[in-house]
């Protein structure tokens, strides 16, 4: 061991695929939770029927027929509209009604139950006008009421299960079958559902990976975006972990199972999904409060219509007034307003690799002040690799490279591993003899048949080393910097070791690190914040190579992990609204206390408890896709929620018959129309959610 290299990387916690369920309550307001059963099939078979049943029901109208200037005569037409439009009340308005009664129980009253009350008015007329109580020709406008509430109904479950198709998109991913290599060394074909824990696999080119793991032979390009969001394939070899529904896109892998069935990284994102498209948050609370303000404004808009017509002495336009108040003001569109962006924003950021675990971080996140990073493994690496070498006169930086990698290839020391591979990278390692282990000083072999050592400066002390004059400075500097520093020295016979060369190792900053703090400030965060256990050297000098502003941007440093937590107390001391970036080592306790947690590089631990939102790739600019997903999906909710109550305020008076003397009036059917229409709107504005960009531009 050399005294200069620093420990390896953090393992990883487990925390399991523990599930937290949310308890938000459902949404009462809209009745979507109520009549969950109803599939859009369902609706889309009960519209069909009902719209062919409307169809002899309006043409036999005799309304209809003086509009168009036509007539019909045939024997029994007289009952065509009491009996269809029976039919059509009890079959196709079923749904309602039953949505009606389970809202009364509930005690939740709103959409199901104001579309009832209209359906059932409109019955109960037309029954009266078939038994000469009236003489309103009413059961066209009845059918095509629920036919086109069918029409409106069977479209909004249409796009929200389209959004929830996430799920089953994922469940997709998976493959059925897999080639399990068995102790005899055949490759045999099985289901899925057979792998077990310690099985090998065969995952062929082009093929999807069954189950999560590590490889155990081969190396490949892999297609993770189903995972992770990331676009390009991503090099894996052996000993890094794989995860179930990802692609070898170039070559064969044999891969050693780790996780099966519920416990893989795609059905933890799974159960994330459905969670966050199940969880409410306080948008969703409101929409349901408004719903329930809006059934008992719209029934004392109704009671007051009908009681203006009727002291006016016209029962026939009270009842058609009244029934179009009824059908105008049902929140259709409020009932969808916020559960379509709840399940498009979801689905979206999940296909993006941004798992959603807590709607109400979510929403918190557009209003966030200071982002704080935790560096080791989220800004940087959590792996040190070698950023400048020095030589000594007459020497090159690549020989000197290829010396100390050829005297450190025996060694496991993870600075010893960044040794070896900057050496690669250089031409590879020279050959060497006679490896030796200097026990918390160093190592030592022989290349070329001339001694070395490579260590840090405990070995130089112990040798006697004599160190030129410009590697001194130079080497001052790094350390300066916070880098570790290791010397190649020349062990010559009966002379003095000499060190002929130097080098810098660093926690290496992630590339893409630089672009999320720029697009940050950029958003409008106003404080950027760095907190690692790392010396204040370092951690400031990370900070400059990252872009921190000087007098905006704050770096804690020396922190201990179980002090993390204290740092984001005292930056919500200050009055700033935080959320917390970790990769979920030992960082629990800050995700936890920040106002949003966010777990970074959890794509094979998706579970993690403290967090309410997980980035399934390691890239630190997904943090600011949850901000423009964040942003973007509160002004979705605000702008679908002004259209729907908008939309109420100006189309409640005209259905009553507010502007009846200036000839302008609606009709039960046109009133459903525009109710109707008003869905569609939200729909299409909630669809461009699908427009926001949440995987990072390349840089």
């Amino acid at each position: 061991m050399h005294d200069a290299h620093a420990p390896a990387p953090r393992p990883p916690e487990h925390h399991g695929h523990q599930q937290h369920h949310n308890h938000h309550g459902d949404h009462a307001g809209h009745g979507h939770d109520k009549h969950a059963g109803h599939d859009p099939e369902q609706f889309r078979r009960k519209f069909w029927l009902s719209l062919a049943l409307t169809l002899p029901i309006v043409a036999t109208s005799h309304m209809v027929m003086d509009w168009f200037g036509y007539s019909l005569d045939f024997p029994g037409m007289t009952w065509t509209g009491p009996v269809l439009g029976s039919v059509v009340f009890l079959y196709g308005g079923w749904p309602f009604l039953a949505g009606a009664v389970q809202e009364i129980r509930d005690r939740t009253p709103g959409m199901m139950l104001l579309i009832s009350m209209a359906i059932t008015v409109a019955y109960v007329a037309s029954l009266a006008t078939s038994l000469g109580l009236f003489h309103l020709d009413f059961w066209w406008e009845l059918a095509a009421l629920v036919t086109i509430m069918l029409l409106g109904h069977w479209q909004e479950m249409k796009a929200i299960g389209q959004a929830q198709g996430a799920l089953s998109a994922l469940a997709a991913l998976l493959p059925d079958d897999a080639e399990r290599v068995d102790s005899d060394g055949l490759v045999r074909p099985v289901p899925v559902t057979e792998l077990r824990v310690g099985d090998v696999v065969l995952v062929r080119s082009g093929a999807r990976i069954p189950a999560d793991g590590r490889i155990l032979d081969g190396s490949a390009e892999l297609d993770e975006s189903m995972i992770t969001g990331e676009s390009r394939p991503v090099p894996r070899a052996v000993g890094d972990r794989v995860v179930a529904g990802t692609v070898a896109t170039d070559t064969a892998l044999r891969v050693r199972v780790e996780a099966v069935g519920e416990d893989t990284a795609l059905a933890g994102i799974g159960r994330l999904v459905a969670q966050a498209q199940a969880s409410a948050g306080r948008a969703q609370v409101l929409a349901d409060r408004f719903a329930a303000v809006l059934f008992y404004l719209a029934t004392a808009a109704a009671l007051a219509t009908f009681t203006a017509w009727w002291a006016l002495g016209d029962v026939n336009e009270a009842v058609v007034r009244t029934v179009t108040v009824l059908v105008i003001a049902c929140p259709h569109a409020l009932g969808l307003a916020i559960p379509l962006v709840i399940a498009l924003s979801t689905a979206v950021s999940a296909k993006a690799g941004i798992l959603v675990k807590d709607r109400l971080a979510l929403e918190r996140m557009r209003g966030v002040d200071a982002v704080l990073f935790d560096k080791t493994g989220t800004l940087t690496k959590g792996a040190h690799t070698v950023t400048a070498t020095a030589a000594t006169e007459g020497l090159t930086e690549d020989e000197v490279l290829r010396v100390a990698g050829a005297v450190e290839a025996d060694s496991e020391h993870p600075l010893a591993r960044a040794l070896v591979q900057a050496s690669r990278d250089r031409g590879g390692p020279a050959s060497a003899s006679d490896f030796r282990s200097l026990t918390g000083r160093g190592v030592r072999a022989v290349v070329d048949g001339v001694p070395y050592a490579v260590g840090g400066p405990a070995l130089l002390r112990e040798l006697g080393a004599a160190v030129p004059a410009e590697l001194e400075a130079i080497s001052s500097r790094w350390s300066a910097r916070g880098g570790a520093v290791l010397h190649l020295v020349r062990l010559p016979a009966g002379g003095r070791p000499e060190a002929i060369g130097a080098f810098a190792l660093e926690d290496e900053v992630r590339p893409e690190a630089r672009q999320a703090i720029a697009e940050l400030q950029a958003q409008g965060v106003k404080k950027i914040v760095m907190i690692t256990g790392d010396a204040r050297p370092v951690a400031e000098a990370v900070a400059a190579d990252l872009g921190f502003r000087p007098g905006v941007d704050e770096v804690f440093a020396e922190v201990l992990p179980a002090d993390k937590d204290k740092a984001v107390a005292d930056l919500q001391a200050r009055g700033l609204t935080v959320a917390m970036v970790g990769d979920g080592v030992n960082d629990a306790p800050a995700l936890a206390r920040a106002d949003v947690g966010i777990a970074i590089g959890a794509g094979t631990d998706v579970a993690i408890e403290s967090a309410g939102v997980v980035l399934a790739s390691s890239d630190p600019r997904g943090v600011t896709g949850v901000i423009r997903l964040s942003r973007a999906s509160y002004r979705k909710m605000v702008q679908n929620l002004a259209w729907a109550a908008g939309y109420n305020v100006v189309a409640i008076p005209v259905a009553a018959g507010a502007l009846a003397w200036a000839g302008l009036a609606l009709s039960p059917a046109v009133g459903a129309v525009l109710m109707s229409a008003s869905t569609i709107v939200v729909a299409l504005n909630a669809q461009l959610l699908r427009r926001v960009r949440l995987t990072p531009r390349q840089s």
